[in-house]
């Protein structure tokens, strides 16, 4: 080929390059958000509760002053197989946008051979090929694909930021969960010692008859129920261990120890804004880089209707033992475009542009249900963390007149103008309202862990 006409064809390359259709841009934030929740009217404060509207704070998890708490959760970032699974996942992703990437790249490749008369194909051909194709993509069909793979990948890695919280917060609550249990395992073992100590009374008065059968089965019913509760707490603190080892990537043995109390919590967690929840959250983070995504495939799936342009170009030098090659002893180079044009497929082409935009719609209605719930998520953890304090003032005051009731009660009994039957009923009310508000200590731990997640704070600063 001549050097004009090569010339020609590479200036026709570049001027179809630098031709080529800008690409649409991809909907903003506000505007997904107008589409996926048009009847959300998002309120200037939080409506459960009045909390600070200061800013999410970061590092939540040194707010418990837990050392121990904080090497469980380094040895689950480490071992966990679920976060492991989403990690292998943003390394597919990347791997995605590294294959749609080099379709915006021309394509190289090089063929070697040699050949004797004793070759397979009898040709005794031997030399080398190069070839090169570069579609220039005018309409814009490769750059969408390296977009949503972009955009893909961006998803991936706010999947696994949501993932490593998630996480954590579930680590922090099973070890609230294991303290809880067992402090109510010390707690049920004084509720088992205190009945025998009762059975053992009652049966002593019989025998020295001022007691009675009745007095006795009472008291030793008391006793067995307080054992049942004993048991039921022991398994609920052998499952509550376990579940904490899975997190941890632990064989599921039930020998993790816990602390001696549960940690001091703050009295009110800055929630910032409502209006600021949505870009922080790295769950809705990844719903709206999936609507970007899917709003490229459609883009993709309309270009890949229109016609392809690619040029194309080689360099051959070949020799044969058996027969005579044209310019035997030159390099021969070829240049040249082609032009693939889909004239019918059948609606295959249109079939793929409506499955993509079914595919965008689905994920706008998947970024409306992840945002939805976020606001939810926050809104009930804010009235939990309101309602648990609020029950744990009133269980702390309950507890106090259930100790002073069982005081009276036994006094009553020794002076001999009370029932052993007013103490049982006094001490299953006094343990009853004991284990009720180490429970909702618990849970007041637990829930404010549900709010950090929720307002989408990281647990380190």
């Amino acid at each position: 080929m001549s050097r004009s006409r090569r010339t020609s064809l590479l200036a026709f390359g570049a001027s179809a390059a630098l031709g080529a259709c800008a690409l649409a841009p991809e909907p903003a934030q506000k505007q997904t958000q107008a589409e996926a929740i048009p009847n959300v009217a998002v309120p200037d404060r939080w409506q459960a509760g009045d909390p600070s509207s200061e800013s999410v704070e970061h590092g939540w998890l040194s707010q418990f002053s837990d050392q121990q708490l904080e090497r469980l959760i380094d040895e689950a970032l480490l071992y966990n197989a679920d976060l492991r699974t989403a990690l292998a996942r943003v390394e597919k992703a990347a791997a995605q946008v590294r294959i749609a990437g080099g379709d915006v790249y021309p394509q190289v490749s090089f063929i070697g051979r040699g050949g004797t008369q004793g070759s397979s194909d009898s040709s005794g051909l031997e030399g080398a090929v190069l070839s090169a194709t570069w579609e220039l993509d005018v309409w814009g069909r490769v750059r969408y694909g390296v977009r949503g793979s972009r955009d893909q990948y961006a998803a991936a890695e706010a999947d696994v930021r949501f993932a490593t919280q998630s996480l954590v917060a579930l680590v922090a609550k099973s070890w609230f969960m294991l303290t809880s249990t067992t402090l109510e395992q010390k707690l049920a073992l004084e509720m088992v010692q205190a009945a025998e100590r009762l059975t053992t009374f009652a049966e002593d008065r019989r025998r020295v008859g001022v007691g009675s059968d009745l007095d006795v089965a009472s008291a030793r019913l008391n006793l067995q129920t307080y054992r049942d509760t004993q048991l039921q707490v022991d398994l609920s603190q052998e499952q509550a261990a376990r579940a904490l080892e899975l997190l941890l990537g632990r064989y599921p043995e039930a020998e993790i120890s816990a602390p001696s109390q549960l940690p001091a919590l703050r009295q009110q967690v800055p929630a910032g804004l409502p209006a600021e929840l949505l870009e922080r959250r790295p769950d809705v983070i990844a719903a709206e880089r999936r609507v970007a995504a899917a709003f490229n495939r459609t883009q993709q799936a309309k270009a890949a209707r229109l016609p392809q342009i690619s040029l194309t170009g080689s360099g051959t030098d070949l020799s044969s033992d058996l027969f005579v090659l044209q310019n035997q002893d030159d390099v021969m180079w070829r240049a040249g475009g082609s032009i693939l044009a889909p004239l019918f497929s059948g609606g295959a082409l249109r079939g793929q542009v409506l499955v993509r935009t079914a595919e965008q719609k689905e994920a706008v209605a998947a970024y409306a249900a992840t945002a939805l719930s976020a606001f939810s998520d926050v809104e009930n953890a804010l009235s939990s963390d309101r309602a648990m304090q609020a029950r744990e003032a009133v269980l702390t005051a309950a507890l106090d007149n259930a100790q002073i009731a069982l005081r009276v009660a036994e006094t009553r009994f020794r002076v001999g103008s009370g029932d052993l039957r007013d103490i049982e009923r006094q001490q299953l009310s006094y343990y009853s309202t004991r284990l009720n508000l180490l429970r909702v200590q618990s849970e007041r731990r637990i829930q404010r862990v549900n709010l950090h997640l929720a307002l989408g704070g990281d647990f380190v600063t």
